[in-house]
């Protein structure tokens, strides 16, 4: 089992800057593929990006490159998401999520494991 715990949500003004936490524990593979996600109210879980533990290679969705950057600690079991420069349309539910592949998925059916969501709310 795999397990995920998010951390440092919260309400911040358009502009500022919120750096959230995933740390995993139990059965990890450093092959694997890790997920951001967020979720806003009615609207579809969205893939914001991922990164492999092993290597540490990143992708990004259009609506948060160059503002957003995904880092992992291997030491610590934990992946980042940095995010500078926030708006608005960036408040929702972040979520960390493991998949079982290399691969970076966008699609959430991917992923077998998920944390258990932080709020993100940004402030016009």
């Amino acid at each position: 089992q795999v397990q995920l715990v998010e951390s440092g949500g919260g309400l911040v003004q358009a502009g500022g800057s919120l750096r959230l936490s995933c740390a995993a524990s139990g059965r990890t593979f450093s092959r694997d593929a890790m997920g951001w996600f967020r979720q806003a109210p009615g609207k579809e879980r969205e893939f914001v990006g991922g990164i492999r533990w092993s290597g540490g290679s990143t992708v990004y969705a259009d609506s948060v490159l160059g503002r957003f950057t995904i880092s992992r600690d291997n030491a610590k079991n934990t992946v980042y998401l940095q995010m500078n420069n926030l708006k608005p349309e960036d408040t929702a539910v972040y979520y960390c999520a493991k998949s079982e592949s290399s691969v970076f998925y966008s699609d959430p059916i991917r992923y077998r494991y998920w944390g258990q969501g932080t709020q993100v709310t940004v402030s016009s």
